[in-house]
């Protein structure tokens, strides 16, 4: 029985014979009729699954023809062919494993060699002039394409108002610009948009135009939906509607990067590395250390990871199998071995998505067409309750495709996401001091970890959020906060221990200004009113 591989060969045999791996003519009924019909047959002893793929696959490359041939523009359409390009490779391997059926062998998933995963306390320590040379061949990336939606906020998310009036972007902008400033370098922040996300970012980076700082802006990649039952693409044309369309994760990064023309303008200027982080991580700064890690051991690829609590038990890991360090997703895992994933014993690292690539190691494997990243099928729902499928990929799953390829094990404050109200509570609190848009820990914490935060309902927008505090709490003392129902806090309210606040439903609880709750219980109706 034939192999995955070798279906996806079989698969890629599904462009009908022509020379052009995405031929923008459709196939004729006459085609179909005779020569294509001949194709089909030698298929008969596949099986009824990889046939029925094959069959996918065909109908699949004639409606993105048929899309194809609508884009005028001679630049847009070469454009638009190399993301459907694109595309169809992602789409002919979905099929492929799918008819295979292939899941991962759990058996073979082992923890990394500590050759793989080095503490960050080992690096070596590097000289002004190291860090002078090593910061002039480095370039910063943020992955810009997500919305702010699930805060409640309009447009991209990056541009939310995190700390002091800043947003994500300003924050971003302000260290580098100071970095660049202190060791008279020019480190350039190139910003992955998505369609969602481009324009709003063009319009706002503008203000940055004094700034000492060169910015630069692509799009990542727009891949069609899929009709759950068809396999076929959801858009008719190449514009459709808005919902017809997705961005692929930040997966597409390499070959976004490169079909864009800004790996080759990075390489031109003497770029030799490339920071990339998620925007809303307000940890992920430059560090010298690592990129002098980087430049002097070779590696072409290096993943900060962090240790594992209770809190990331879902996030992805490294590990070791079928012979090289891979990113392990917990969409990967085989459902009964779901719990061991989550294990906190068995998998002690994440992944941070802090990464450190070669842009040299970048164009070889995109150029020779080596990346083959896991798939991750995401099913959503359409605008118009149509099931649909989006095939994406992760970035970090990359990582098994360069040389002396390994993970770091950083401290966990390069690891400050915000993807809740409850994250943006403690960055806006006395918890953490601003230094050249960095967010420092305040010294006067007793403890290096922060504390555990967990904000219900009525706080789940930012706009609800910001209502409900006359003043964010003072929380340097504080191990846990649990808040739910219809809560809201006064001026100067100081939390410390652990403090739970519940709000029945129909109940309503105003802490009072200048409260002090230490290991305390609040629960039922509070409300004091001014006479």
């Amino acid at each position: 029985m034939s192999g995955p591989s070798d279906l996806v060969a079989k698969l890629k045999a599904s462009h009908l014979g022509s020379s052009d791996p995405f031929d923008v003519s459709p196939a004729t009924p006459m085609d179909m009729n005779e020569s294509n019909l001949e194709h089909l047959r030698s298929y008969s002893l596949i099986g009824f699954h990889e046939t029925t793929s094959v069959s996918a696959a065909i109908a699949m490359r004639n409606e993105l023809s048929k899309i194809a041939e609508q884009v005028q523009d001679p630049k847009e359409h070469k454009l638009f062919k190399s993301e459907m390009d694109n595309f169809y490779a992602l789409f002919t391997r979905y099929l492929a494993e799918k008819s295979k059926g292939v899941r991962l062998n759990w058996k073979d998933v082992k923890s990394p060699g500590r050759d793989k995963i080095l503490p960050y306390s080992t690096l070596a320590p590097l000289s002004a002039a190291s860090s002078k040379s090593d910061l002039s061949k480095l370039a910063v990336l943020k992955l810009n394409g997500g919305l702010g939606t699930t805060m409640g906020c309009v447009g991209p998310k990056s541009v939310i108002e995190v700390r002091d009036g800043m947003t994500f972007l300003d924050l971003t902008v302000r260290q580098i610009e100071y970095l660049n400033r202190e060791n008279d370098v020019s480190v350039p922040l190139i910003l992955m948009n998505s369609f969602n996300t481009d324009e709003e970012t063009k319009r706002i980076t503008q203000k940055y135009s004094g700034q000492q700082l060169k910015i630069h802006t692509f799009n990542q990649s727009r891949f069609p939906r899929i009709e759950k039952e068809s396999l076929l693409p959801l858009c008719k044309d190449p514009v459709g509607k808005t919902g017809d369309w997705y961005p692929p994760g930040h997966g597409d990064l390499f070959e976004s990067l490169a079909n864009s023309g800004t790996l080759d303008a990075l390489l031109a200027e003497g770029k030799e590395y490339l920071f990339i982080s998620n925007v809303d991580n307000l940890g992920a700064t430059v560090d010298k250390t690592i990129l002098h890690h980087m430049v002097t051991s070779g590696a072409e690829f290096i993943m900060e990871v962090t240790d594992k609590t209770k809190a990331d038990i879902k996030g992805g890991t490294l590990v070791e199998y079928e012979g090289s360090i891979r990113l392990l997703e917990i969409a990967q895992v085989p459902s009964e071995y779901v719990d061991d994933f989550k294990s906190v014993k068995k998998f002690q690292i994440f992944n941070t998505n802090n990464l450190w690539v070669s842009l040299r190691a970048i164009k070889r494997v995109v150029e020779n067409q080596e990346l083959s990243m896991e798939i991750i099928v995401n099913n959503k729902t359409a605008e118009s309750g149509e099931k649909v499928i989006q095939l994406e990929t992760a970035v970090g799953a990359a990582i098994k495709h360069f040389k002396g390829a390994h993970g770091i094990n950083v401290p966990r404050t390069r690891f400050l996401p915000v993807k809740s109200t409850s994250d943006l509570f403690l960055i806006t609190s006395d918890l953490y001091k601003l230094h050249h848009g960095e967010l420092v820990l305040n010294p006067k914490r007793a403890f290096g970890t922060v504390p555990i935060v967990k904000l219900g309902d009525h706080f789940k927008k930012v706009q609800h959020f910001l209502s409900r505090f006359q003043s964010t709490p003072q929380i340097l003392d504080l191990d846990h906060l649990t808040v739910t129902g219809d809560v809201t806090f006064g001026a100067d309210v100081v939390l410390s221990g652990t403090v739970i606040i519940v709000a029945n439903h129909g109940s309503r609880i105003d802490i009072p200004s200048g409260a002090i709750l230490h290991d305390k219980v609040v629960s039922g109706n509070l409300r004091i009113l001014d006479h």
